[in-house]
């Protein structure tokens, strides 16, 4: 028996060899080397001298990155108030729908598979603050003048949420709809003859079946958003005056932006993802406790 055993732990780590060294490679190689990076003086992609921690208080006491620290928090915030709930919204329409399923999941579907450089070129041709911005064209037919959307500050971190959220919110749904048709349907068919509302049922039936699915999507959305770039990088360069700048962005400058200072943009990165483990701890300790009191 102990033989079988082993002959077949063995081959089962010869199936995840190949998916093992991959993740090394790509992943967990390079994760150390930015954190060895972190701590040298660097000349390009040379490590010229040891400096400890040097890189990460030089870092932390710019203005630029406490603006770029909050501004992904509120980049976070905005992520969880516009784009959290839309996804679980549109599944549950798109369930309770007669008609047309295949449709609407496909038009929902739509924006995920554009580009998302551009995704970016289109909509900041819509929020265009000129005469010729198609938002400011809608507006003028209610005789609103033209507004300035992307150099407004406390406009443009929601702006660049909602644009994400159009994008991947269609994709975050049909997960939703796989969950939800697993749910079985005599759950619902009891909760009819109870006299269950189509409310009722939400509230009671499909909302507790998504709960786990729903706390799951919620970290990954919160990783995904703390590490936006590339749109408040073509929309607005960070701007206006540093109110989109995001940390990725911050750490991009620092390797690309003309210092190629990569010590400085290793160490960013490496504080990006410890602020992630400390909330996915967070969320898994929680998670832990909520599974033990069931």
């Amino acid at each position: 028996m102990s033989g079988a055993r082993g002959l077949e732990s063995a081959k089962a780590w010869l199936i995840m060899l190949p998916s093992l060294i991959l993740m090394t490679f790509f992943v967990w190689e390079p994760l150390f080397e930015s954190v060895r990076m972190s701590l040298y003086k660097t000349r390009n992609v040379e490590l010229v001298r040891f400096i400890g921690l040097e890189n990460y208080l030089s870092v932390m006491k710019k203005d630029d990155f406490l603006q770029a620290l909050t501004n992904t928090f509120s980049y976070t915030f905005w992520s969880l108030l516009i784009g959290f709930l839309l996804p679980i919204v549109l599944a549950i329409l798109i369930g309770e729908t007669r008609r047309g399923k295949g449709f609407f999941r496909t038009v929902a579907y739509l924006p995920n598979m554009l580009p998302g450089l551009a995704v970016v070129i289109l909509w900041s041709s819509f929020f265009s603050g000129g005469p010729t911005g198609v938002l400011n064209i809608l507006l003028s037919t209610f005789g609103i003048p033209p507004q300035t959307y992307l150099t407004r500050a406390d406009w443009v971190i929601p702006i660049i949420i909602l644009i994400a959220t159009w994008k991947g919110a269609g994709a975050t749904a049909l997960i939703y709809m796989a969950s939800i048709a697993g749910i079985s349907p005599e759950l619902y068919e009891a909760a009819t003859i109870d006299g269950a509302n189509v409310g009722q049922r939400i509230f009671h039936i499909l909302l507790p079946a998504i709960r786990k699915l729903t706390g799951t999507l919620l970290i990954l959305q919160i990783i995904s958003v703390f590490q936006i770039m590339y749109e408040p990088m073509v929309l607005t360069k960070g701007g206006p005056d540093n109110a989109s700048l995001s940390l990725m962005q911050l750490m991009w400058q620092y390797a690309f932006g003309g210092s190629m200072n990569y010590g400085k943009a290793s160490a960013v990165a490496v504080i990006v993802t410890i602020i992630l483990l400390l909330m996915t701890a967070v969320y898994s300790y929680f998670n832990r406790r909520e599974s033990d009191w069931e």
